[in-house]
């Protein structure tokens, strides 16, 4: 009876260690799937910033993004034929200094649908292919070649004069980026003078061109004019003047550690 006594007590001390042992366990179990569906779930949610965290830390080149449009029917091809080959780009082309590109392309996708210029005014019956642009690596001067469909308009047939205000900002600006110490500025001032309307669907090219740099602060003029058609070159027309700018840009003191939209590097 005593051994029995002794082997029931024993089997009886030995229960809380089990159950110590399975809960132990058992926690041990219930913290590694938490800590698996935790970072399941935190990478599931951040993979959709991944591709727009990569393409701000590793733009493409203004080179690169000269590849990166496809024009995807017609209108979109005939478009993007003509500005490729006009005399204009084919001449810039050729001039040492310059660099060509199309720098909305620069843009993470995911980010484009919350970029005015280089979502939301893109596409069918707008601003129908990305602008082509050539800037000098000095930041001295910039010329970008646009065409402007009928969803543009204010009034009827003639495009908004926000929008040429929207333009020139813009290309005032990617102008005057390269002589900032850092690449980067916010405006300060734009002065506006329209000339003449603009006329939905049709060939439009900006030019614009430094005048002044002291410091973080930049001057730049502008303005917009018609494209001509290769034709219309042959013929000697001149093109029309149909918006002027004049605009102040100041690069802030936090500047080197900003994010860059579109890179100017």
């Amino acid at each position: 009876m005593l051994v029995g006594i002794r082997n029931a007590g024993a089997f009886a001390a030995a229960i809380p260690e089990l159950n110590i042992r399975s809960l132990l366990r058992q926690a041990l179990s219930i913290i590694a799937i938490s800590i698996f569906f935790t970072s399941a779930g935190f990478i599931m949610a951040a993979s959709p910033a991944l591709p727009t965290m990569n393409g701000l830390l590793n733009p493409p080149t203004d080179a690169e993004t000269l590849t990166l449009y496809h024009p995807s029917d017609p209108l979109t091809r005939e478009v993007n034929t003509h500005i490729l080959k006009h005399p204009l780009a084919v001449s810039l082309r050729a001039k040492p200094g310059f660099v060509e590109s199309r720098p909305h392309l620069k843009i993470p996708e995911p980010m484009r649908p919350h970029n005015l210029t280089g979502g939301t005014l893109l596409g069918e019956d707008k601003i129908v292919v990305p602008p082509l642009t050539f800037t000098q690596a000095n930041g001295e001067s910039l010329t970008q070649m646009t065409y402007v469909g009928r969803a543009l308009c204010g009034h009827p047939g003639i495009v908004h004069g926000g929008l040429l205000a929207t333009l020139l900002d813009e290309g005032l600006a990617r102008c005057c980026f390269p002589a900032l110490p850092n690449k980067v500025g916010v405006t300060a001032s734009l002065t506006i003078n329209y000339k003449k309307p603009c006329l939905a669907e049709q060939y439009v090219v900006l030019k614009a061109r430094t005048t002044r740099v002291e410091g973080r602060k930049a001057w730049v003029v502008g303005h917009i004019e018609t494209l001509l058609s290769p034709a219309a070159i042959e013929r000697g027309e001149v093109p029309v003047v149909l918006v002027e700018a004049e605009a102040l840009f100041i690069e802030p003191r936090n500047a080197a550690g900003m994010a860059r939209v579109y890179s100017s590097q």
